[in-house]
């Protein structure tokens, strides 16, 4: 698989279209030394992108977390992803929009007089967990633990948020495992490290209350799946006690869509019929 930075294609960056060897920043770029970024993921499926406005409007709202203002209107943004899966001749495919603040006057701590800049690109991108879909993921118990709302502006979808994820990930598949779950700055269960999770246990539904990471736009959409259908869904805080008596498990979000787990550490979960349900059911409900 080629390189992420060595692609035939085109990148929308700051309004206009640039090749895909192009799109490039300058070293003394804010965002990269201090992680004054956010970031939005979506699918589209069959040429449409699924809930694409909120998550345009997502971004809005995580670079105002982070004291910036994205110089593009949600429907600006809208306009360029739909462009950028044309000019790439893409129908089903991952959409990374970007936001961040870039190289100029400041180079310290605050940057107030640097530029916001805002870039799109959109590729194809398969099953995030590969065949777990079928089997079950395996997930390891991270180490590292979201931070409190006091610490980080945590409902943002923020680049510096992911740093302990990546960490987490990483010695989760030194372990031969798909992911890690984390817990929270408390010690309740929170979520993978880019997923939100799902529990069953006695025909009703589990989830944490996501108060100190990020309510997911598939999460919120497998919620109202789950409601559809008469599932009692209870949002809670979740103690690691209580992973010995859940039944079946799951992931949700854009990459992993939703992903049966089939352990976690030492426990073990079913691939069960509820899972299987609303996965199915979501990758349906993502294409009409």
């Amino acid at each position: 698989m080629a390189a992420y930075d060595d692609r035939d294609g085109k990148i929308w960056m700051d309004g206009a279209m640039v090749n895909w060897r192009d799109a490039n920043v300058h070293l003394l770029t804010h965002g990269l030394h201090y992680a004054s970024s956010v970031f939005e993921g979506e699918r589209a499926y069959n040429g449409k992108i699924f809930k694409s406005r909120q998550h345009s409007e997502r971004l809005h709202f995580s670079a105002d977390q982070l004291d910036f203002e994205i110089p593009f209107s949600v429907d600006q943004i809208e306009a360029a992803k739909e462009q950028v899966l044309k000019e790439n001749g893409l129908t089903d495919a991952y959409i990374r929009a970007v936001a961040w603040r870039g190289a100029g006057e400041d180079m310290g701590v605050a940057s107030a007089r640097n530029p916001v800049r805002l870039a799109i690109a959109a590729w194809e991108w398969g099953n995030y967990y590969g065949d777990a879909k079928m089997k079950g993921a395996k997930l390891d118990i991270a180490k590292w633990k979201r931070p409190s709302p006091e610490t980080i502006p945590s409902h943002a979808k923020a680049a510096g948020l992911y740093m302990i994820c990546t960490l987490s990930k990483h010695a989760a598949e030194a372990k031969g495992c798909s992911d890690a779950m984390m817990f929270d700055y408390r010690g309740y269960v929170a979520e993978a490290t880019g997923a939100n999770i799902f529990f069953v246990k006695d025909g009703e539904v589990h989830t944490p209350k996501p108060d100190c990471f990020l309510n997911g736009i598939t999460r919120q959409t497998v919620i109202g799946m789950l409601e559809e259908r008469q599932i009692k869904v209870h949002e809670r805080h979740i103690e690691p006690g209580e992973l010995e008596g859940f039944e079946q498990c799951w992931l949700t979000g854009t990459a992993a869509e939703v992903t049966p787990v089939g352990q976690i550490g030492d426990y073990t979960f079913e691939v069960g019929a509820l899972a299987r349900e609303i996965s199915e059911g979501y990758e349906k409900l993502v294409r009409e």
